[in-house]
């Protein structure tokens, strides 16, 4: 395993050799939606408004585990960059990481496989795109719990400044996906045509594969193996790791959680504008890749340096990361509203469709440099323990300005009005962002002095 010591050298070369891999492997997680997207849509617009139904919630679920995967990962940084007189430390809070994850898992897959029928007709679908989503998710539920496997485990890989090995395991995962996807949708010789329920099934086996090989190589490579009294300190590792997964699972989900009521509002509007919205969103996921990649290449390196006492690198870290957001969120502006057009035509279905999704990528890309400043700073604030400003930052963004102004702005100005909400949100991240970052010391300690320590220097 490429193991790094991020308390040294270059802060700038530390968050590449995290964060470069990832974009790799977040990019291929996301390819899977689109993929989902463009086979379903070829079968019609209900499958297709049904994935822009289904794309928040599960995402929002998702969300949740990345929760989950940001507290292992603060946990198990900081006793990696601490002198910590317990060698096993870092291995017995990956185990209870894991054991934690997979139990959460479970219990939301149950959860989410009974209620989806409800809530999905809450939310405005109607009877052919609620048929489909149907057929979606039971696959999906029981996919859940192998996603937070291997989900956790590659938090823990990152944690020890290893995300090539992180990149991979999702690339693999991903591939699988695609590549069965066609032929469980389509059908192919014995293998019948199951729509909507192929995708969900290709989904299922994606990442049973993943999380096989992930749990495989964390024993192989010794960050999930025996050691001394693994049950040691049980309850304190699970405090300390829900002490930031709660909050932090709580922050990612607020986000696709708020994307649910914006998309019923968009439904107001009919299964077109949910088309094209949908489509939209996913598009925006993947010309988001090297900004989620960056997120979780500054945790590692904040934990890291904190566990340290090397609070100034963890900001020159968070700095350098915002600097980067508003170049590459300006460029990539340009160049989708230029192809705009083209974009939509790849992933909407009708043109009324692809009208809505061309519409939102040459307003909303604009703003997706804050988009881009939140999300690395929630990740920052999570890995030095303070996913509470986090779950605040992220959770006044989207309740008390993204979800209200969607609906004033339907109202007002039908479809436009829900855009500029949504520009008016993100840039509301990078106001929250300044501000947060300032009060968990991560830009300048306000007392002059840097700030200590967050975890004991022993767990158990």
């Amino acid at each position: 395993m490429a193991q790094a010591d991020l308390t040294q050298g270059p802060v700038w070369k530390g968050l590449a050799w995290v964060s470069a891999p990832m974009s790799f492997g977040i990019l291929a997680v996301l390819s899977v939606g689109l993929a989902d997207a463009y086979f379903l849509g070829q079968l019609g617009q209900a499958p297709l408004a049904a994935v822009g139904f289904i794309y928040p919630v599960t995402t929002a679920l998702i969300s949740m585990s990345i929760g989950l995967s940001a507290g292992a990962n603060a946990v198990v940084s900081q006793a990696i960059g601490r002198d910590h007189a317990d060698d096993d430390a870092p291995v017995r809070l990956a185990l209870h990481s894991v054991g934690l994850g997979f139990a959460f898992a479970l219990v939301v897959a149950v959860l989410f496989s009974v209620a989806a029928p409800t809530l999905f007709a809450w939310m405005g679908a109607g009877e052919a795109a609620l048929a489909e989503t149907r057929a979606y998710v039971p696959f999906w539920s029981m996919s859940f719990p192998l996603l937070v496997l291997m989900m956790v485990c590659n938090a823990v890989f990152r944690a020890h400044g290893d995300g090539a090995t992180s990149a991979l395991l999702m690339v693999l995962a991903a591939a699988v996906n695609i590549a069965i996807n066609p032929l469980l949708i389509f059908g192919w010789g014995p293998v019948p045509a199951l729509g909507t329920e192929g995708a969900a099934l290709a989904t299922l086996i994606g990442r049973a594969v993943g999380a096989g090989v992930a749990l495989w190589y964390a024993w192989y490579s010794g960050i999930l193996t025996v050691c001394g009294e693994p049950l040691k300190g049980l309850a304190s590792s699970w405090k300390d790791v829900i002490a930031v997964g709660l909050p932090a699972a709580g922050s990612n989900a607020i986000n696709p959680a708020g994307m649910a009521l914006v998309t019923a509002a968009v439904a107001t509007l009919g299964e077109a504008a949910v088309a094209g919205f949908g489509a939209a969103t996913r598009v925006q996921s993947v010309a988001l890749v090297v900004l989620f990649a960056l997120s979780a290449g500054i945790g590692p390196v904040v934990g890291q340096n904190f566990g340290a006492d090397k609070q100034e690198r963890a900001r020159t870290a968070l700095k350098q990361a915002w600097a980067f957001s508003v170049v590459y969120g300006l460029v990539l502006a340009a160049g989708v509203t230029m192809f705009a057009d083209s974009i939509a035509e790849l992933f909407a279905d009708g043109s009324e469709a692809k009208d809505y999704a061309a519409q939102y990528l040459r307003i909303v890309s604009w703003s997706i440099m804050g988009y881009g400043i939140l999300v690395i700073t929630n990740a920052a604030m999570n890995a030095r323990s303070k996913a509470a400003y986090s779950l605040g930052l992220s959770f006044t963004r989207i309740f008390v300005v993204y979800v209200p102004l969607a609906w004033l702005g339907m109202w007002l100005f039908d479809y436009t009005g829900i855009l500029i909400a949504a520009v008016l949100a993100n840039g509301f991240g990078i106001a929250g962002g300044l501000f947060c970052a300032r009060a968990t010391g991560l830009i300048d300690d306000v007392q002059g002095h840097d700030v200590p320590r967050v975890l004991p220097e022993a767990q158990g």
